[in-house]
This record gives C-alpha cells, structure tokens and sequence, in this order.
C-alpha cells in the first residue's frame, strides 16, 4: 500500500483542493476512493484519516488466503475482462482464459489495477463503507506480516521532493503479490 496523506503532499490526489473526484477524501476513515488511472484501471484506495482531512491509501497488491478466494477473484477479474475488452467479440477470449487460468494465485491481484479488477470494483464504488461487517467487499483484521519494509512511493515522478522520496510505500516482504519495486532491489 501506499500513502497519500493531506493538501501539501504534491503527489496527493487532495493536492489542487477538494474536487469532485476527490471530495470523498475528505470524509470518514474506512471509505472506498476508487478511481481511474490511464484511462483503463480502476485502482482501490481506503480513506484513512479523520473527517476533513484528505488521505488515503492505495491497495497496491493482495494476496489470496485460500483456493476459494483465489477462484473468486480469477472470476472478478475474467468478468473485467470480458466487460472491458471481450463482451463484443470472441477475438482473444481462449488464450485471454488461459492466461488467467494459469496465473498463480498470488499474482491475481499484483498490482493496483488487478486489485480492483480482482474485487469486481469500479469507481461506482467511490463511498463503499469498507469497514461495514455485512458488505461483500470489507476491510477485516488479520495477523500482521512478519516483515514490512518501506519504500518511496511508484509512478510520482510528477510530484516535487521531499514527497517523491518519501518512504510511505509499505510492503509485506514475503508477498509474492507485492508490485514494483521491492526494497531489497529486486524487482517482481
């Protein structure tokens, strides 16, 4: 995951000023703020401060914990698939299938576009409460990992120092789901 923490942070979506896009920011903690990157990838990011401060941080990768959860999300994201690029025709569908079928189950949500895709997410669910017990898509408890490292943030070349060095990139270093750059220098 990574942070995007308040107005002055120059990498922040919350960086021109509340926005339509980004005035869910501004509210609760535990709030969905999905939205579009490159004009194709959904990406999740849960609101993380009190109300009137903008930030959140961006799921950058999850890992399945079990072989029902893995199939559930290799059908989410099969689905985008299909919703995206082959509902119209059938050029692809097999070897797209395929694909998909042989990826191991960590790699199904490797990244903040697959997260999304993963979870069957789309900017429509911009003001989900993901901490609501009964939602389908929720926010719950578990065992920390074992080693987390942090690293600066991905893709902020566009932001100004000290925010594109900043080290509020946080990764499980065991993952095998972790995207981008690991902070031993390998790279997955």
């Amino acid at each position: 995951m990574e942070a995007y923490i308040g107005e002055e942070d120059r990498a922040s979506h919350a960086r021109f000023g509340r926005t339509s896009r980004n005035a869910v920011m501004y509210g609760p903690p535990g709030i969905a703020y999905v939205y579009l990157v490159y004009g194709m990838y959904d990406c999740l990011n849960v609101v993380t401060e009190p109300e009137g401060r903008p930030a959140a941080v961006l799921i950058r990768a999850v890992e399945a914990i079990d072989a029902a959860s893995a199939g559930q999300m290799r059908t989410a994201r099969w689905n985008r698939w299909l919703v995206r690029r082959g509902a119209r025709e059938r050029v692809g569908h097999d070897v797209e299938l395929a694909r998909l079928r042989a990826l191991p189950d960590a790699r199904l949500a490797s990244g903040p576009g697959l997260v999304a895709a993963a979870f069957g997410l789309t900017r429509s669910d911009t003001g989900r409460d993901l901490l609501d017990p009964t939602a389908a898509v929720r926010l719950e408890l578990g065992d920390p990992p074992a080693t987390i490292e942090a690293t600066p943030r991905i893709g902020i070349d566009y932001a100004a120092e000290p925010w594109r060095s900043r080290p509020w990139r946080l990764i499980d270093a065991d993952s095998r789901a972790v995207s981008g750059a690991r902070a031993r220098g390998s790279a997955s």
